[in-house]
């Protein structure tokens, strides 16, 4: 099943996308794609759904992040060796985690802002894994269960305010409009295996990014497994999964970072793509 929320920014209502790939508002069912709506027996519930009985609405809707409420946006780094190798960084031997503010999160066609100050904004095409049920110490053979279902992250960065200066990664991941996620949250049943998805970004019709999940380092059972030794996960919660190579950072012989009038294009196998322009935040 593939949950959406569409509408007006701060305004979203939830829907869910039909057969045929039509959005239908399934307000009168459930409240928001939030919290106990991802539960395991809330998504079993609207899988049951006759979504051909539920309002049509317009394909040409503005669609919101796909879930509201996130408690918690987890993030990991250098996920894949290759991309480890071009960020000039050794292969992590355990799971780095750094925190994305949720005030960065934004529908995955909303404009991307260039911070005030930024001169190495950067893109990064990442695997969202949302949690479905509460995780707290799971095993690695459990963790999969506790996933309500995946979605498509563009994990913006500004690389001078993450590295340089004080070098924390937190300041260079979080300013607003740094979290794109959608267009829907594809429950789990859709996803047998998170690790064979491809995934790819292009910025103005040139592909930069383009690898699968097979790829990364430490795999999805394994993150939830591992975060949830550290800290308590709960519905709604995300963790992005890190990014494959050809990151703006690592472009050779110099870097490319992103400046206003780019187009950034990107998506993963079966969860949908994004499209975003690029403005600056001193017009916004």
């Amino acid at each position: 099943m593939k949950l959406l929320r569409y509408g007006e920014a701060g305004r979203e209502r939830p829907g869910a996308m039909d057969a045929l790939g039509h959005i239908r508002d399934i307000s009168s069912v459930v409240t928001d794609v939030a919290a106990d709506a991802l539960l395991p027996s809330s998504i079993a519930r609207l899988r049951a759904l006759d979504l051909a009985a539920f309002p049509l609405i317009g394909s040409d809707v503005r669609l919101g992040p796909c879930v509201a409420g996130v408690g918690k946006f987890i993030c990991v780094g250098l996920n894949y060796s290759d991309h480890a190798a071009e960020s000039g960084m050794a292969v992590p031997s355990e799971p780095i985690l750094f925190m994305k503010a949720t005030s960065a999160i934004c529908g995955p066609n909303d404009g991307i802002l260039i911070p005030r100050g930024s001169q190495k904004t950067d893109w990064e095409v990442e695997l969202g894994v949302v949690i479905g049920k509460p995780a707290r110490y799971v095993d690695k053979a459990d963790a999969l269960s506790h996933v309500a279902g995946y979605c498509v992250v563009n994990d913006l960065s500004e690389r001078a305010f993450q590295l340089e200066g004080t070098g924390q990664w937190v300041k260079g991941k979080s300013a607003d409009t740094f979290g794109p996620i959608g267009p829907w949250l594809v429950t789990s049943d859709e996803v047998p295996d998170p690790q064979n998805l491809e995934l790819w970004l292009e910025v103005d019709g040139r592909t930069y990014q383009r690898s699968t999940t097979q790829h990364m380092i430490f795999s999805v059972a394994n993150l939830v497994s591992y975060i949830s030794r550290f800290m308590s996960l709960h519905p709604g919660d995300i963790i992005s999964t890190g990014t494959p190579p050809g990151i703006g950072m690592g472009q050779k012989p110099e870097p490319v970072y992103l400046r206003p009038g780019n187009h950034v294009r990107l998506g993963i196998q079966g969860l949908g793509e994004q499209n975003q322009l690029v403005a600056s935040a001193l017009l916004a």
